[in-house]
């Protein structure tokens, strides 16, 4: 059987052209076409897909491009407000789907798609990438063997630059994005319940908006995305959870910090340093792990190595028609996390999560 399969690319801005720079990485993955309103991004993507050898045809418009170019998969990073749209003409013609995240902005809107996706006979996958982030992999491996022991306490830290221009600035308020917490951290609540192998059930969140795009205006509005939160987590298993965000801290060395500690002692990672550190308690250690990324994975796009090696894992389940390893559950849970968390913000109060799948 060939392994050869057709791509298409729903939304070429940022995150739709380093999914191009990473299908090139990956065996028989041919990209055929792009379709995006925006003539600008189209502008960019042609030229992306000249320095990287690609030919795909560009359209503006997504329903002509799933009739003539007839792909087997469809990667959709278009907008986060418009995933529950866009997707629905993709599943009607029963293509493959690797939907961006997060997977809907509104939780009502991502159970509706979960539940469609229990009867969907095609692969449906959502981009909750930074599991595959490699050190991040080799960190939860062996947290999952145990060395640490029952984890009790799991700590993120994302210090990091703020949120990057986007077309039309759609990226600047919560009824585009669904908030921050949902945007740009049900990455990490996935990440949680991953690390965990459980389910959180009451979250208490405090944030605000306090640095980034306050002199900033679009049609007289001022944006209204926070910049940094710390957000506590109560899982069912009794463990305890906790987000640290920054986004004024550019000048952080690693952006990404992750922690789980057990009776047994303190597993850690670091990005993108790329060290995962064993801290018993006996105080024998510490114990340092380098893990290495490929180069070129690298230099793919800015999510350390994690956009190829989701890529490259989609593409083989294309093929061999294995299910997908992160779910539109998966994907329906981060947002109602996230959602309830910007409900904390809004509310200074703890919020019970509720899931209806």
């Amino acid at each position: 059987m060939s392994e050869t399969r057709k791509y298409a690319i729903i939304g070429c801005g940022m995150m739709g052209r380093e999914h191009m720079a990473n299908l090139a990485l990956v065996p028989g993955a041919e990209l055929a076409a792009i379709a995006d309103p925006d003539e600008g991004s189209r502008i960019k993507a042609m030229a992306k897909a000249a320095q990287l050898g690609q030919s795909p045809e560009m359209f503006p418009d997504t329903a002509k491009m799933l009739s003539q170019a007839k792909p087997d998969a469809v990667i959709i990073a278009s907008p986060n407000f418009t995933h529950f749209d866009v997707v629905k003409p993709v599943m009607e013609a029963g293509i493959a789907v690797l939907l961006e995240k997060p997977m809907c902005t509104e939780p009502a809107d991502a159970l509706a798609l979960a539940k469609a996706v229990k009867d969907y006979d095609n692969l449906f996958w959502v981009g909750l990438e930074y599991r595959y982030m490699p050190p991040v992999t080799r960190f939860v491996e062996r947290v999952h063997a145990g060395e640490a022991g029952d984890i009790k306490m799991l700590a993120i830290r994302e210090h990091r630059f703020p949120f990057l221009e986007k077309v039309g600035d759609w990226n600047r308020f919560n009824r585009n994005t669904g908030g921050t917490l949902v945007e740009k951290c049900c990455h990490f609540f996935d990440l949680m319940r991953h690390i965990l192998r459980d389910e959180p059930v009451r979250v208490f969140a405090s944030g605000a908006a306090d640095v980034n795009h306050l002199d900033e205006r679009y049609d007289g509005e001022t944006p209204d995305i926070i910049d940094n939160a710390f957000v506590m987590l109560d899982f069912a298993g009794g463990a305890r959870a906790v987000l640290d965000l920054c986004m004024f801290a550019e000048g952080s060395k690693e952006q990404e910090e992750i922690s789980a500690v057990g009776p047994k002692g303190k597993l850690e990672v670091k990005l993108p340093g790329g060290i995962v550190t064993w801290s018993p308690r006996d105080k024998s250690g510490p114990f340092k792990e380098h893990i290495d990324v490929p180069p070129e994975a690298l230099a793919a796009g800015d999510h350390h190595g994690a956009t190829y090696y989701q890529q490259r894992n989609f593409h083989e389940a294309l093929v061999k028609g294995t299910p997908p390893l992160i779910t539109a559950r998966d994907g329906y849970r981060s947002v109602v996390i996230g959602a309830a968390a910007q409900e904390s913000i809004a509310t200074g109060q703890p919020v019970e999560i509720k899931y209806e799948d």
